[in-house]
C-alpha cells in the first residue's frame, strides 16, 4: 500500500453506509475509546466503537463496519460527525489515512436530536493490514460557534493474508474425500 496514491485505493472500498439518527433515548451504548473519567452515572458524550470485522480469503468479502455515538451537551444545538478509515500494512510503522469517496465528510444529525448514530462500512480490504476509523466529534451552538471536539478512535480490525477458517456452525455436517 505504501506509496499508492488516493485515487488508486479501492474503488469498491465504500459500501452504502447508514446513519442513524435518534430522537429518544437510545438503548446503552458501547464506548471503544472514550477520553476522560466518568463516572458510573455519566454516560460520556461520545463513543467510537468496531462493530463488525469480517475475514476472508477473497478480498471482496472483507469488511469492517464502525460505528460512531453522540448526545448532545449543554449548549449544543448541532451536532456532527466525521469518519475517516486508517490502515497500516505490515511494512508500516504507524496507521495512515486513506481516501475514498464518502470518507471525510461532517455528516449533522437532523434538528432536534438528542443522540445521533451513525454506521460506516469498508469493503473490498487488503491483507494483511489493519484498519481502525478515527472519529471525530463536534457540537456546535445555535451561532454555529464550536463549543466542543473530540476525536476517538476504534478498535482495529486485522484482515491476516490467509484467514483461519471458521469452524463449522452447530447443525453442520463436514465430511471428508
Amino acid at each position: 500500500m505504501a506509496g499508492r496514491s488516493a485515487s488508486l485505493l479501492r474503488p469498491a472500498l465504500l459500501a452504502p453506509f447508514a446513519a442513524l439518527c435518534l430522537g429518544g433515548a437510545a438503548a446503552a451504548a458501547t464506548v471503544g475509546g472514550t477520553q476522560g473519567s466518568t463516572t458510573s452515572t455519566t454516560r460520556p458524550p461520545a463513543a467510537a466503537t468496531l462493530e463488525e470485522c469480517l475475514t476472508s480469503a477473497e478480498q471482496s468479502e472483507r469488511s469492517a463496519t464502525f460505528q460512531g455515538e453522540m448526545t448532545t451537551i449543554p449548549g449544543s444545538a448541532k451536532m456532527e460527525m466525521r469518519v475517516d478509515v486508517l490502515e497500516r500494512t505490515p511494512r508500516e510503522l504507524a496507521f495512515r489515512n486513506i481516501a475514498a469517496p464518502g470518507l471525510g465528510a461532517w455528516r449533522a444529525a437532523a434538528p432536534g436530536v438528542k443522540v445521533y448514530k451513525y454506521l460506516k462500512q469498508v469493503t473490498n480490504l487488503a491483507a494483511p493490514a489493519a484498519y481502525r476509523a478515527a472519529i471525530r466529534f463536534r457540537w456546535l451552538n445555535a451561532k454555529g460557534k464550536l463549543i466542543k471536539a473530540l476525536e476517538l478512535r476504534t478498535p482495529k480490525c486485522v484482515q491476516p493474508l490467509h484467514p483461519r477458517p471458521q469452524p463449522p456452525s452447530e447443525g453442520t455436517t463436514t465430511t471428508s474425500a
